[in-house]
């Protein structure tokens, strides 16, 4: 099994390739199917592998930038990017910045349904047991885990 360091340094490297690849421009066009991906979901992987490294301060800029580029009808994309800004914050131990990041997610949840987004607020929750019994914590669990949230999820 290879080094987690090594994977994550091979995966940013990768991602670069892809950037350089993206900003050169190519001879042929984009398959019609691939429409959904673009240079900003690029960058949104590149903040989740930063993150996954531990490169806090890169994630955090890489996420922020990715955030204000999505597009406006890009919400399912958004929890993501709020999920992993969350965790960026809880991994710099900074509970309240990451229960708020988690909160905007929800949000966009409850009007935008996507797994993976939830899937990220979980990950932001479970990193944020260290501080569980803070106001910010608890009200991330009142609305995580409140009758709300379910039904929404089960009207989705």
């Amino acid at each position: 099994m290879r080094d987690p360091l090594w994977q994550h340094r091979t995966a940013l490297n990768l991602i670069a390739h892809g950037e350089d690849v993206l900003a050169a421009g190519g001879a042929h066009a984009s398959p019609e199917w691939m429409d959904w991906f673009s240079v900003v979901r690029l960058a949104a992987f590149k903040g989740n592998t930063e993150l996954k490294a531990g490169r806090l301060p890169q994630a955090r800029e890489t996420l922020l930038r990715a955030l204000a580029d999505l597009p406006a009808d890009s919400d399912k994309q958004r929890t993501v990017i709020l999920g992993d800004l969350g965790a960026v914050e809880a991994a710099a131990s900074n509970p309240e910045a990451a229960a708020e990041y988690a909160l905007r997610a929800l949000d966009l949840l409850e009007t935008h349904w996507y797994a993976t987004g939830l899937e990220r607020v979980r990950d932001v929750r479970r990193a944020l047991v260290p501080w569980q019994h803070e106001r910010c914590v608890r009200d991330l669990d009142d609305r995580l885990y409140g009758w709300g949230s379910v039904l929404s999820a089960l009207t989705n």
